[in-house]
């Protein structure tokens, strides 16, 4: 890497320091998938969060619709890699998981994992859980879950799981997130 390549790093790191602070300030929290793809379901789905950004287990509670008062995990993976970051902890009921372009698990080397939104969906945690177990599946970070899972617990764009339907609505707020 020569000098010159540096320099260039440290003025796109500043410039995104800047859209990261612009961000922080709109969802109150720092610019990361983590709290960003937690506001974001929030606005568009209609979720309380907790008040603490560490609460175990649970980021926020369903306030409207079929699934009002359910608790709820956030996850925004830039890529869907079939993996998911599981928990057991019995107050979870739903994990809602947004993602961007489908893609195998493998080097990350010479690739990109653009900032977008391009399926939505939502895991019964018990269900899930119970699934992962009866298949020898280690639980925690990174879990292992079948492509047959992601489909079935698709909400968006195709609605696959009936727990939750997308209102034209909120399919017009994720309609800007898809990748380009």
């Amino acid at each position: 890497m020569s000098d010159i390549d540096v320099e260039q790093i440290a003025a796109l790191l500043n410039e995104r320091n800047g859209v990261d602070k612009k961000i922080a300030a709109i969802i109150q929290r720092p610019m990361t998938s983590g709290h960003l793809g937690e506001w974001i379901a929030a606005q568009v789905f209609g979720i309380e969060s907790e008040t603490s950004a560490v609460a175990a287990a649970v980021d926020g509670r369903f306030t409207s619709g079929p699934l009002r008062g359910r608790t709820v995990n956030v996850k925004w993976y830039l890529k869907r890699e079939g993996l998911l970051d599981v928990t057991e902890r019995t107050e979870l009921d739903y994990y809602l998981v947004l993602t961007g372009p489908a893609s195998p698990a493998a080097s990350s080397r010479g690739g990109t994992r653009p900032w977008c939104i391009e399926s939505v969906y939502l895991f019964d945690a018990k269900q899930l859980l119970a699934e992962l177990r009866e298949r020898g599946v280690r639980i925690g970070v990174a879990s292992s879950v079948r492509a047959a899972q992601w489909a079935a617990a698709e909400i968006y764009p195709r609605a696959s799981n009936p727990a939750l339907a997308v209102a034209p609505r909120q399919a017009e707020l994720l309609r800007p997130f898809a990748p380009r």
